[in-house]
């Protein structure tokens, strides 16, 4: 394997995890908004949990389409 092709499977696979991780911390942060809200706010629980399953859904877009991005990457020649 060429030293270029290595260097792709690597970038990929750090970007993988990057994409991952920043998902990952997204949601987490999103959800412990979303606790403290309805916490706070009781009566508005059913418009929090909503929005922040939309907004969940979009994170894990993002972060789908990235993991692809960096799938294509390393399985291009």
């Amino acid at each position: 394997m060429e030293l270029g092709n290595s260097l792709a499977h690597l970038s990929a696979g750090i970007g993988a995890g990057l994409a991952v991780m920043g998902g990952a911390a997204g949601i987490g942060r999103l959800a412990a908004a979303a606790m403290e809200g309805s916490a706070r706010q009781p009566q508005a629980l059913g418009d929090i949990r909503t929005t922040m399953i939309i907004a969940a859904a979009l994170i894990e877009g993002v972060t789908l389409f990235a993991l692809v991005v960096c799938i294509l990457l390393a399985v291009k020649q």
